[in-house]
């Protein structure tokens, strides 16, 4: 059982093979939760959408723990993070990549540029999409349908764990101290690493 409330940094390596389903008109797809990035909040992470503060495209980020945030990048692209700070703070995990392991057949119609099954659902739009999560699921609670996220009852061991700089993000918040990027060590589904390139 995770304490959602603990805040991303905690709570971002115990989601490390950790599964999320989610049950779509279509059929459920459910994702094994390979890679993750933590963000916290106002005036503590540059990287974070809510460095800043309050926005209404970041309300939900403030909102109960273990709940949705997704937000649209780069005018095509959704991604879903993990609210992980009490209400009214804001921290949340990015949930980075995954391998399907139910509903891969239908994972592969959402998918169908995918190279292989290892990349459904590798990388965080591709994640989105193998799962059929939608902008409008903002906000959406994570344990009751039409979502469902269950954690190992053992958390992957430290030396399982890869950790490194957030994956492409610009600026302050792209450089130590924020190695809050957390993976599998040698899980085949975790996206390549890609620095920033610099100003």
């Amino acid at each position: 059982m995770i304490d959602f409330s603990a805040g991303a940094l905690e709570v971002a390596p115990l989601l490390l093979d950790a599964v999320l389903t989610h049950e779509s008109p279509a059929g459920p797809v459910s994702v094994r939760i390979s890679e993750v990035e933590a963000y916290l909040g106002e005036g503590v992470d540059p990287g974070s959408h809510a460095f800043r503060g309050r926005t209404p495209r970041v309300a939900s980020m403030y909102g109960a723990p273990g709940h949705l945030y997704t937000y649209f990048t780069y005018g095509m692209h959704v991604c879903a993070n993990v609210v992980c700070s009490p209400d009214g703070e804001a921290s949340a995990v990015l949930l980075r990549g995954g391998e399907v392991i139910d509903g891969v057949e239908l994972a592969r119609t959402r998918r169908p540029t995918a190279k292989s099954d290892r990349d459904l659902a590798r990388g965080p739009a591709n994640l989105v999409r193998a799962l059929g999560i939608a902008l409008g699921d903002d906000g959406a609670p994570l344990h009751e349908a039409p979502f469902q996220l269950v954690v190992p009852e053992t958390p992957v061991g430290a030396r399982l764990v890869g950790r490194t700089l957030r994956t492409g993000v610009s600026g302050d918040g792209g450089r130590l101290p924020f190695d809050w990027r957390f993976h599998l060590l040698g899980d085949p589904t975790v996206s390549v690493y890609k620095r920033h390139p610099k100003a």
